[in-house]
């Protein structure tokens, strides 16, 4: 494997722990301690109890960038633009009954400033090839989608269970989020689109150890 080390500097506050190489029960606790360093992303998990949904997950890119940003000492919310809350209904796949969950998510957190990015994972399958310009299965599952995103720290999705604890969807593990390494998961994602992706985000973590598309 090839890895491309495009380094900014070691921006890594010595104080905090890394849970890059640790076993899987440090790296879930340090997951939890490290959202709860971000009152704005825990509170949003905490909440989404109020919605009484079942089958939900808060993930990619809000838990991933938290990660990066505790690693790096940066604040918490630094670069995050987006909350992304994923569910799944495989039974209402009409546009209105999306609508009408996303009304509901959109006014559960309207008082704060970040966009709450809601889909239905269910019929992604009916927009996706308008937006990206190729077909997809349809998923058959929450967790089915969430093995497809674009790349191995970012796939992750997290909720508040109703006894407290933390449940985490990570089917690459954790690994490659603590190490700040960002590998292209080649379920579903194109060439052009990860490197976009990835040049967005070296420009707001330059620590950022980018693996190549074809290694």
């Amino acid at each position: 494997m090839k890895v491309v080390i495009r380094d900014g500097g070691n921006l890594m506050n010595k104080n905090h722990q890394n849970g890059f190489n640790s076993d899987i029960q440090t790296q879930l606790i340090l997951l939890e301690e490290i959202i709860k360093s971000n009152n704005m992303l825990c509170e949003i998990i905490d909440r989404a109890a109020i919605l009484e949904l079942e089958n939900y997950y808060i993930g990619a890119g809000c838990i991933t960038q938290t990660v990066w940003n505790y690693l790096s000492g940066n604040d918490p919310c630094y670069g995050i633009k987006d909350i992304d809350f994923v569910y799944f209904d495989d039974v209402n796949l009409d546009f209105a009954s999306e609508n009408k969950i996303i009304s509901r998510i959109k006014q559960l957190y309207k008082s704060y400033v970040i966009q709450i990015d809601v889909k239905n994972q269910a019929r992604v399958h009916l927009w996706y090839k308008d937006h990206f310009g190729y077909d997809i299965a349809p998923y058959i599952s929450l967790e089915a989608a969430i093995n497809t995103w674009p790349t191995t720290a970012s796939a992750i999705g997290v909720r508040r269970q109703k006894d407290n604890s933390l449940k985490v969807y990570a089917p690459f593990g954790l690994n490659d989020l603590y190490g700040k390494i960002v590998r292209a998961n080649k379920a579903q994602i194109t060439e052009e689109i990860y490197k976009k992706k990835t040049e967005s985000w070296l420009q707001k973590w330059p620590d950022l150890k980018i693996v190549e598309w074809n290694d």
